[in-house]
């Protein structure tokens, strides 16, 4: 380096070009401890913290370069019991490097087994590793791939240390094995790297939040005496009457803060964030100069980073941790009817997780009142099934509907009375509270929306979300390297002739060093032809399905023992097929938007995840929804008439509707498919696949011959058991999950009343199967802050709006609401649905059916002339007959009317309670503008007692009182005040 001085190098293990251990001077050693050092021209290492510890005394001038831990010495109680921080169990583990390595020549057995030895990168002592004779390290000779990786880790680590961390790092003493480099971050990289990320941290000022009138108060007091025993047991944050005034942290407005503790200050999950960052944009100029951790765990440098967790969640004893504490009062089935801790969840989770569970506890608890109305409307059908006149006449054996026959040859005459049971479970769901149910179900989800924006402010007010600025982001690794093989193509350059310049040149940013949408164009054309092909397979599917039944149907009419049953089995095998396929293609889709996505190469990891939800929720849309769309919109609307019938087959018509309509079979398809996809995905694809995963991962590492210790195998450091666990790979396939289920509720609640209570249930069981994941089997995630759930919303919208128009064609179209209101008030003699029966039927003459198709040795008990057959048609004596007749074509325009009426009402009830309801609370509203007059004050507060402070010295020398405070006002803005004041008290104003 140019600038003089002694800096600190880390002495690695096995480094062909940096330091050798037989470059150690070994007349610098320490004659009480061995320690080796070694003094090096350049800076010194930036973020060493000069309130740790100097290493046991010693008192050797240069910088020592590496301390190797002899874990076989012995180590006091209090190290043994500390499982979060370096040996020297004072400093924290912020943040763990992961990698697999491996030597070749060197046979098992030859490592150093029962010790382990680490590199510490800050200057402790240590002694000096026993490995080889005069003080060498002997490593095994590497392949030339492990051995360039091996390098690549080594300046990746250097150029961390460059930034101020402090490294901890095995020894690779045995044949192979995994390495953990443990990361450690100073108070000096803290504030540094607070300060540019503007986290916002507590100040000195702390003040009373507003509360409500008095009769808001006293019933907010009345809920949470009632509300106690649902309570989790943790400390509260936000529901405190007191709230600290927040500020972004600046190290030159120290005074500010109450920074009572440094090592403390910034919680875990703020300071593993801090070294994520670092992480993300140190670079490694050996790795085709790669910027960040990333792009190296992408190449196989290292294979995990993440921050560990704050100890075990079930460990003995009465010591509790955050990780426990979430365990014990929130990630365990027997707290299923407690509220969610979410200020703890936010704390240990970061923001992006907590929002994604405030959002499922808010969704669930919406579904309460949505399951109570929805039990009431089935019940008011299961209570009015008696009195229902359509029902009666068609289970009335004396009217004798005769049908005609539902397939061709086998299939005999029957009566409409054979219909009953299915006619009567029908209107179970196919009554006037349905459509009232319609309406609430709309007028709920916009409900839910606005509520949730409502929290989503109330919780970035307490969360100090307000006004926090997008992050920059880095470029993903396989843009960069689409990016590298674009220049080098340009370049007329070969991969290795570039790979041996300098990558570290400046380079103009044009069209070279980017991506435009010619470099794309390819996989945009490939995502396009893509998503058509997966979609058409879907219909494809579902037409396979829709000649199954049709098949199916034919093939048992045959028999007299199933013929009775051929409805009820073709139907449920059907569904049954569907919900197989729908699970199978769901996992096959997933896999597929992530290739898709991939192959666009975007730029960063939130314009990958926004692609990768996009085109997962298209295809998984439409494979949860083709089959329902199917059955509610299409079946049975193409079916023909007696004598000119529309077949798929020859020999085989399309299939049509039961007695009773469309609607009982579409409430069956939605219930199992609904109840199907949640049992399936929550029991096996959550439960069940991980604890698969973790048992092969034991019988692996039991069959693998390893080196171990015996001592570290009882009592393994925190880092091992989180490496054992399954890395974080997102929220999407919960989040997904959770929208695929609002569609369930929202799209077609009018064909099944009951599909909120059992959401609610499923629910219930969802909150704490995902607590239990993240507390217990997932790897912690990094924390990541966010004012919003992101485009979850607007499809959670989109869906909403969607759902008025469906549930509108639901009732007008599938369900007989509309055909009974217009029989009842234009054709009915008297008012009531008497007769509505017989006017839906249509007659038809048996004379006219096709040669081949009349019922083979019918069985029916009297001769038949006419059969009668579910349409609005002219009989076979009117002049046009078969046609369709003026009954049907005003009920189409009734079901027309119906659906633009149903859809601009609700519409308009939905905008009217979007306007009514504020998306920011009145009383958040004013405690964001209190806390910015306050803030105004105390700033001026407290520059005036730095002000203070700094003249008291100029008044003692001075003796006097009048010159030094004339001098008062200069002070500030000539820049003599101490380290750490704000230059003018101008700027205060500036910055608020």
């Amino acid at each position: 380096m140019a600038t003089p001085g002694l800096r600190d190098i880390p002495l690695l293990p096995g480094s062909p070009r940096r330091l050798s251990p037989r470059a150690v001077v070994r007349g610098g050693q320490d004659p009480n401890h061995g320690q080796q050092y070694l003094r090096v021209p350049g800076s010194q290492a930036p973020g060493q913290d000069s309130g740790l510890p100097s290493g046991g005394g010693s008192s050797c001038s240069g910088s020592v370069i590496n301390n190797y831990l002899d874990a076989s010495e012995p180590v006091s109680s209090e190290a043994r019991l500390s499982r979060m921080h370096f040996h020297d169990n004072q400093r924290k583990v912020d943040y763990v490097l992961a990698y697999h390595y491996r030597k070749r020549g060197v046979h098992p057995g030859q490592g150093s087994p029962g010790h382990s030895l680490a590199i510490v990168s800050n200057g402790e002592t240590g002694k000096e590793p026993r490995a080889g004779g005069h003080g060498d390290i002997e490593l095994g000779p590497l392949d030339a791939l492990e051995e360039e990786r091996k390098e690549q880790r080594e300046e990746f680590e250097h150029n961390l240390m460059e930034a101020g961390l402090e490294l901890e790092k095995d020894l690779e003493n045995k044949s192979q094995g995994s390495i953990f480099v443990r990361i450690h971050a100073p108070w000096q990289v803290l504030a540094r790297e607070a300060e540019f990320l503007k986290i916002k941290v507590p100040t000195k000022k702390m003040y009373e939040i507003k509360s409500e009138g008095s009769i808001a108060k006293k019933f907010n007091e009345l809920l949470q005496k009632l509300s106690s025993p649902l309570k989790p047991r943790v400390p509260e944050h936000s529901s405190n009457k007191m709230k600290n005034l927040s500020y972004p942290f600046s190290r030159e407005k120290m005074y500010l803060y109450n920074i009572q503790d440094k090592d403390t200050f910034f919680d875990n999950a703020t300071r593993s964030r801090i070294v994520h960052e670092i992480l993300k944009r140190t670079a490694c100029s050996r790795a085709n100069n790669t910027m960040g951790i990333n792009s190296l765990i992408a190449n196989n440098i290292y294979e995990a980073a993440y921050p560990l967790h704050d100890g075990e969640y079930d460990s003995p004893g009465d010591d509790m941790n955050d990780r426990k504490l979430l365990y014990q009062e929130w990630a365990r089935y027997g707290v299923f009817y407690k509220f969610q801790p979410i200020d703890l969840i936010r704390k240990y989770f970061g923001e992006k997780i907590g929002l994604y569970f405030a959002w499922l506890g808010l969704y669930t608890s919406f579904l309460i009142p949505s399951s109570v109305i929805g039990v009431i409307v089935f019940l008011y059908g299961c209570a009015t099934i008696e009195e229902d006149i359509p029902s009666k006449e068609m289970c009335d054996q004396q009217n004798a509907f005769t049908m005609c026959p539902l397939c061709d040859k086998s299939c005999d005459y029957w009566n409409l009375s054979s219909a009953c049971g299915t006619a009567k479970a029908s209107h179970l769901f196919d009554n006037p509270a349905t459509v009232f149910f319609s309406i609430f179900m709309a007028l709920w989800a916009t409900m839910f929306l606005e509520n949730w924006k409502r929290l989503q402010m109330r919780l970035g007010y307490f969360w100090d979300l307000t006004g926090i600025e997008e992050e920059e982001e880095h470029s993903r690794p396989e843009y960069e390297t689409k990016v590298r093989e674009k220049m080098l193509k340009a370049s007329g350059k070969s991969v290795v002739q570039k790979l041996g310049t300098n990558m570290t040149e400046n380079e103009d940013e044009d069209d070279e060093d980017k991506l435009t949408w010619k470099d794309r164009f390819p996989g945009y054309l490939v995502n396009f032809a893509s998503i058509l092909f997966m979609i058409a397979l879907t219909f494809s599917i579902v037409f396979g399905v829709i000649v199954y039944r049709i098949t199916t149907a034919a093939a048992l009419s045959l028999n007299k023992t199933t013929r009775s049953n051929v409805r009820v089995t073709v139907t449920a095998t059907a569904v049954i097929i569907n919900l197989v396929v729908i699970l199978i293609l769901d996992e096959i889709y997933g896999a597929v938007a992530t290739w898709l996505t991939k192959i666009e190469v975007p730029k960063t990891e939130q314009t990958f995840e926004e692609r990768l939800i996009l085109k997962a929720f298209l295809l998984k849309f439409v494979n949860a929804y083709s089959p329902i769309f199917y059955v509610a919109f299409f079946k049975g609307r193409f079916v023909g008439r007696p004598g000119s019938y529309v077949y798929v087959f020859d020999g085989y018509r399309m299939e049509e509707c039961a007695p009773g309509g469309c609607l009982m079979e579409l409430c069956i398809q939605l219930s199992i498919i609904m109840l199907g996809k949640q049992l399936i995905q929550n029991n096996i694809f959550e439960i069940g696949v991980p604890k698969l995963k973790k048992l092969f991962r034991k019988l692996k590492d039991e069959t693998e011959p390893r080196e171990t210790d015996s001592a570290h195998s009882k009592h393994p450091e925190q880092w091992d058991l989180d490496y054992s666990l399954e890395p974080y790979t997102g929220l999407t396939p919960e989040y997904m999950e959770m929208i695929i289920q609002f569609g369930f509720v929202t799209l077609f609640v009018a064909s099944f009343p009951l599909a909120p209570v059992f959401a609610l249930l499923n629910n219930v069981i969802e909150v704490r199967l995902d607590a239990k994941k993240f507390v217990t089997e997932l790897r912690r995630p990094d924390a990541v802050r966010t004012k919003d759930i992101g485009i979850w919303f607007d499809i959670l919208s989109g869906i909403g709006k969607f759902s008025v128009i469906s549930n509108a064609f639901v009732i007008a179209v599938t369900s007989d609401f509309i055909p009974r209101l217009v029989y009842q008030y234009a054709y009915s003699h008297n008012g009531t649905l008497h007769g509505f029966v017989n006017h839906t039927l249509s007659f038809f003459n048996v004379s006219q059916l096709k040669e081949g198709t009349q019922p083979e040795n019918s069985q029916f008990d009297q001769e038949v002339q006419f059969c009668r057959f579910k349409d609005y048609r002219e009989p076979p004596w009117a002049p046009n007959p078969y046609e369709f007749s003026k009954q049907y074509w005003s009920i189409l325009s009734a079901r027309l009317a119906f659906v633009i009426i149903f859809q601009n009402l609700v519409m308009f009830l939905s905008v009217l309670v979007d306007w009514m309801i504020p998306d920011i609370p009145t009383d958040i509203s004013d405690q964001i503008k209190k806390e910015k007059g306050l803030l105004v004050d105390f700033f001026l507060k407290e520059e005036h007692e730095k002000l203070k402070l700094s003249d008291e010295p100029g008044q003692r020398s001075l003796g006097g009182g009048r010159h030094s405070r004339s001098r008062a006002p200069s002070s500030a803005p000539s820049g003599r005040s101490q380290p750490g004041s704000i230059a003018s008290s101008g700027s205060q104003h500036t910055n608020v």
